[in-house]
C-alpha cells in the first residue's frame, strides 16, 4: 500500500493515454464520457501531451497518439511480459501444492531465475532465488528451455556452456552425444528433471514456456528429494505445471503490444476467443 495518495494529474494523464490507445482518433466529448475528467482539464492535459510530442490534434476530428508513445513501452520487452503473465499463475500453484515454483529465462551461458514463489512457500529450501544463475545442461529449468528452443539458438547456448570452463556443472556439455540424448528424451517426455548428481538434497521438475511456438523460458517446481521419488513428483505435478505453461502461452499470444501499425486494443478485445 502506498504511503501517500496518488497524484491526481498523473492518474488522469494515464487514463487519457489508455483511452487514446484504444482508438485511431478520439474527440473531447468521447474522452470526457470514458474518463469522467472535466472537459477543460482534458484540454489542458491533451495540450501538454501534444507539446511533449505524444499526441497530435487533428482539426475537426479529435486527438490521436503519435509514434513517440512507443518510447514509453521500449523497456517492456519479453522478460517483463513473461513475469507479468506467469507470476499470478505460479503464486496460485504454490498456494495449492505448497512447493516453490520458479521461472527462468536464458542469459548467455545460464538460465536465470526471474520470478520465484519461494517467499510464498512453506517448503522452500532458500530464502530467495531471484537472479540465481543455473546451468543450462544440468538443471531442470535450463534443460527444459534448451530442449525446446530454436535449434540454432541451442547450438549457440551449448557453445557458451562449453566455454564456461570455471563452471564444473557445465562439463557435461563436452559429452555432446550424452547431452543430445538427454535433450531428445526431454522433448519426447515434455519435461526435464535436474541431473541427480547436482544438489541431490532436492529435485526440480520443469517444463518449457512458449510465446506462440517460440520457447521463451521454463517453469519448475522444486521438492525435497527425501519426500518422494521423481516418478511420483512427475505423476503429481507435471499436469499442473503444464496447465500453467499453457495458460501462460495463451496469455502471451493474446497480450496486446500496440504500436502505430498494429491492431487497436479495442479490436483485439472484440476478437473471438482463440483468434488472437
Amino acid at each position: 500500500m502506498a504511503s501517500f495518495p496518488p497524484v491526481e494529474a498523473v492518474v488522469r494523464t494515464l487514463r487519457v493515454l489508455e483511452v487514446l490507445n484504444c482508438y485511431p482518433v478520439v474527440g473531447i466529448a468521447q474522452l470526457h464520457r470514458q474518463t469522467g475528467i472535466p472537459k477543460p482539464s482534458l484540454v489542458r492535459l491533451l495540450q501538454t501531451l501534444a507539446a511533449e510530442g505524444y499526441v497530435r490534434n487533428e482539426p475537426r476530428r479529435g486527438y490521436m497518439l503519435t509514434s513517440k508513445v512507443r518510447a514509453l513501452a521500449s523497456g517492456f520487452h519479453s522478460e517483463p511480459r513473461i513475469v507479468e503473465v506467469l507470476a499470478p499463475l505460479m503464486d496460485a500453484l504454490t498456494a495449492e501444492v505448497k512447493w516453490p515454483v520458479a521461472l527462468a529465462v536464458p542469459d548467455s551461458d545460464a538460465a536465470v531465475i526471474r520470478y520465484s514463489t519461494v517467499p510464498r512457500s512453506p517448503l522452500a529450501l532458500l530464502h530467495s532465488s531471484i537472479d540465481m544463475r543455473l546451468s543450462l545442461v544440468t538443471r531442470a529449468l535450463g534443460l527444459a528451455y534448451l530442449a525446446f528452443c530454436d535449434p540454432d539458438e541451442r547450438e549457440i547456448l551449448i557453445g557458451m556452456a562449453l566455454r564456461s570452463l570455471g563452471d564444473a556443472e557445465n562439463a557435461i556439455a563436452h559429452q555432446r552425444e550424452a547431452l543430445d540424448a538427454t535433450l531428445e528424451l526431454i522433448r519426447r517426455r515434455g519435461y526435464a528433471l535436474r541431473n541427480p548428481k547436482v544438489r541431490p538434497v532436492s529435485n526440480t521438475l520443469a517444463v518449457p514456456v512458449f510465446d506462440a511456438n517460440r520457447a521463451v523460458g521454463a517453469i519448475g517446481l522444486t521438492w525435497f528429494a527425501s519426500t518422494m521419488p521423481a516418478t511420483e513428483a512427475v505423476e503429481r505435478y507435471l499436469a499442473p505445471l503444464q496447465a500453467v505453461a499453457e495458460r501462460a502461452r495463451q496469455a502471451l499470444v493474446a497480450l496486446p503490444t500496440r504500436g502505430v501499425d498494429s491492431t487497436p486494443v479495442d479490436e483485439v478485445q472484440r476478437q473471438p476467443a482463440g483468434t488472437a
